[in-house]
């Protein structure tokens, strides 16, 4: 099984090396079988082929059975026109991978909520504001002249469908309950259209609950209890911004794991930026890559009917999960004193002694 490994701008060199670490371990152990392979992408690759993604990248990214997405510094990438292409939106669009999937549990000694936080926020993930990602030819965001700039927001009912139903399957495997969170007392034409949608693909869900939520209550009401949620389905930037708020709800915004994936295609990749500041300093987190490659083991192995992906997954998760709890072993960020690399090693550690036990059981 190959992984391609797009190590990206800032700390995603750093992060993506400690993720493969991981990884490699996970391989050893639970003999997976996996590959790895590596292509340079974004501003590296901007300075020596004019471009942040080469075609041939595509070209990898398709032969590859997954892909894992380091962050990139999109912000400061030039236009389309001279090379700047964000590669976590182009190949989401490329690929359809239309479900963002951001689950986010309060952390002991690291949560900002006293309430026993665990949720997942369904993010669609190919059209909506983003300009980027959401017109067929050209960009969603112009200016008709010097002090005007318009955006156009793009809402479809076979995203809005497949989205609804990626949660509510989600959901049946979970406590049951999914909230629609939406603007449609404002934006009556889009978000209506997202509402008829999702209200479709409840009614083939008896057994899930269902509520809706406008989003500025569901902002507040995330902060005042999040426990009462479980699966939250949304469009592109409420879900974007949400599943921030969610993150840095259960310690920190770097502790969240995140995967983008269709039907038959997945991309692991961090929820946060890419950090230019600690760039090179053994400073960044790896958690949140290192949670996200887990869920695509977990997802490759449901696809592929292989428990071992799943297995390997859920012992990352818990080595992760218990090297957070002590104070003694988390990154500087987050209270602690280490580094990437003394993390990494905390983890791998973790890793050996969890999966021994698994085993002895």
């Amino acid at each position: 099984m190959r992984l391609l490994v797009l190590p990206g701008d800032g700390i995603g060199p750093e992060i993506s090396a400690a993720t493969v670490e991981i990884l490699k371990a996970a391989d050893q152990t639970f003999k997976l079988g996996l590959q790895f392979d590596y292509a340079d992408i974004g501003l590296k690759t901007l300075r020596s082929h004019g471009t942040t993604l080469r075609p041939e990248v595509k070209v990898a990214c398709t032969a590859a059975d997954a892909v894992i997405l380091g962050p990139v510094s999109h912000n400061i990438y030039p236009p389309r026109a001279e090379g700047g292409i964000n590669p976590s939106g182009e190949l989401r669009v490329f690929f359809d991978l239309y479900a963002n999937i951001r689950p986010s549990r309060a952390r002991p000694g690291l949560a900002r909520t006293p309430h026993p936080m665990d949720l997942i926020i369904v993010r669609e993930n190919t059209e909506g504001f983003y300009a980027d990602r959401n017109m067929h030819m050209g960009i969603g965001e112009f200016m008709p002249d010097e002090n005007m700039a318009l955006a156009v927001r793009k809402i479809t009912a076979h995203a809005s469908n497949r989205i609804a139903r990626a949660a509510f399957e989600l959901a049946r495997g979970r406590s049951r309950h999914v909230t629609v969170v939406h603007k449609a007392n404002v934006l009556r034409i889009s978000d209506g259209l997202f509402l008829r949608e999702t209200r479709k693909v409840a009614r083939e869900f008896p057994d899930v609950k269902c509520d809706e939520v406008i989003i500025d209550a569901m902002a507040a009401l995330l902060i005042r209890d999040p426990s009462k949620f479980d699966v939250v389905v949304t469009t592109n930037m409420y879900g974007d911004i949400l599943s921030d708020e969610a993150a840095e709800l259960s310690g920190s915004l770097g502790l969240g794991g995140s995967i983008n994936r269709s039907d038959t295609r997945a991309l692991a990749q961090a929820q946060h930026g890419s950090a230019p500041d600690i760039e090179g300093q053994d400073k960044a987190n790896p958690t949140s890559l290192i949670l996200s490659a887990a869920m695509l083991l977990e997802w490759l192995g449901q696809k592929r009917g292989k428990p071992g992906l799943g297995q390997a997954a859920s012992t990352i998760t818990a080595a992760v999960d218990k090297v957070l709890l002590d104070p003694a072993t988390r990154t500087v960020d987050i209270g602690g004193h280490l580094g990437t690399k003394a993390f990494t090693a905390a983890v791998l550690a973790e890793f050996a002694k969890q999966a021994s036990a698994r085993r002895v059981a």
